[in-house]
This record gives C-alpha cells, sequence and structure tokens, in this order.
C-alpha cells in the first residue's frame, strides 16, 4: 500500500516488536517510509532515571543505525508519556523533536486524544498496527484515508515537516 499508493508514512520501531521483522522495514524504507525511534523494549519512560530513559532512546538509535544506517531524528514515547527526565535523553540521544498524536485510527474509526472530533491541518494521525481485533492494517489505512479525503486534507510525510 505505501508503495502502490506511494503513501508517505513515518514508522516509529520499538526493537522488541520490531527486531525479527526489520527486513520489512528495510523493504517499505525502499519505498520512501521514514523509520524513527519509539525505544527498544516499549518502556513507559515518565518517571524512570535518566539512565534508564537514556538506555531506551539511545539503545533504539544505535539498532536503528547499525541495521539501516540511520540515526532517527524523531521519537514518540511510549503510551504518550515523557517527561523533562525524557526530553532531556532524547537530545542526548540526537533526537531534534518528540511526536506525540492527536488522533489514531483502531479497529473501526478514529480516536482523538482532546479537541475537536474532526482532523485539522498538521493532526498527527497514528495507525495502530495490531491486527488481532478487528480489520486489517491495510482496511485500517485505506479507512483512514477515505475520510482523510472527506475533510479536505491530504496526507504529508511527517519528516517534511519537523
Amino acid at each position: 500500500m505505501v508503495r502502490e499508493l506511494r503513501l508517505p508514512v513515518s514508522m516509529f520501531l520499538t526493537d522488541s516488536v520490531a527486531g525479527p521483522g526489520y527486513a520489512h522495514f528495510a523493504r517499505l524504507r525502499s519505498v520512501g517510509a521514514g523509520l524513527q525511534n519509539h525505544t527498544l523494549d516499549h518502556a513507559a519512560l515518565r518517571g524512570l532515571p535518566y539512565a534508564g530513559q537514556r538506555a531506551e532512546i539511545c539503545g533504539q538509535q544505535n539498532k536503528l543505525k547499525s541495521r539501516f544506517g540511520l540515526r532517527p531524528r524523531l521519537f514518540r514515547p511510549p503510551y504518550g508519556a515523557y517527561d523533562t527526565t525524557t526530553l532531556r535523553a532524547a537530545a542526548d540521544c540526537g533526537i531534534t523533536a518528540v511526536v506525540l498524536w492527536r488522533a489514531s485510527m483502531g479497529p473501526t474509526d478514529l480516536t482523538y486524544t482532546h479537541g475537536s472530533h474532526r482532523l485539522r491541518p498538521g493532526d498527527i494521525v497514528a495507525v495502530d498496527p495490531d491486527e488481532t481485533s478487528g480489520p486489517t492494517l491495510r482496511e485500517r489505512t485505506a479507512r483512514l484515508l477515505r475520510q482523510i479525503q472527506r475533510q479536505g486534507l491530504t496526507v504529508g510525510r511527517l519528516e517534511n515537516y519537523l
């Protein structure tokens, strides 16, 4: 779908989840997908000591550097949970922006974190990759794209804006 539609996607990878499938992500990267940091083990970072947060973030930076030759600039904290220690650790690991989302596409519809229940220009939408319940990732992505088009919006590559 990324290749067929030239869909500009940014994927935030967690090593403990993506590790066995890194070849899949290499193929997606070869057709334009962006790869970014989402920690080694998907630990909730807020409240953890600096050393632990730095290990999670820098550890994933190092994994992505060794596997793909890149050190991501963007970081999405697991569960959207972070604190000032997270921001310091991320910056020390070479991260230039911490990315959150305003809406997420689940099995049936968009769920908004706050504010209006309508997408706005610049909104970041997370698409849940869990296919254990409901429609496949492809079906959910197609549903999201139809909704974006109905609202007169278009999809942009996150890395082009941050």
